[in-house]
């Protein structure tokens, strides 16, 4: 018998979103709109290796994987709804392909 894996509603991945990027972006992120722009909301904090040190631990947290040349990191990293959005969509994809998401 084959299970269906349960993929997080998207309330849920902004919630466990916000808690994973504490680490690279301090508790600030906590208090952030989703949909506001996280480069001005967060200012210095949120620099380019800060956006990578995200993508790290998007795919690390969510187990999925960022396409540098397919994805459109600069817009899909650019607020936490659009990193939520990005998050289910992959696991959505995952479910549908077969494989077991970490989430």
């Amino acid at each position: 018998m084959t299970t269906t894996p349960v993929i997080p509603d998207s309330d849920q991945i902004l919630t466990r979103l916000r808690t994973a990027l504490t680490v690279p972006l301090g508790d600030a992120v906590r208090g952030v709109d989703p949909d506001a722009d996280l480069a001005e909301t967060l200012g210095e904090r949120y620099d380019s290796l800060a956006a990578m040190e995200c993508i790290t631990t998007v795919e690390t947290h969510f187990g999925v994987e960022v396409d540098f040349v397919a994805d459109d990191v600069r817009h899909v990293f650019s607020t936490l709804s659009r990193i939520a959005e990005f998050v289910q969509g992959r696991l959505e994809d995952d479910a549908a392909l077969g494989a077991a998401p970490d989430a």
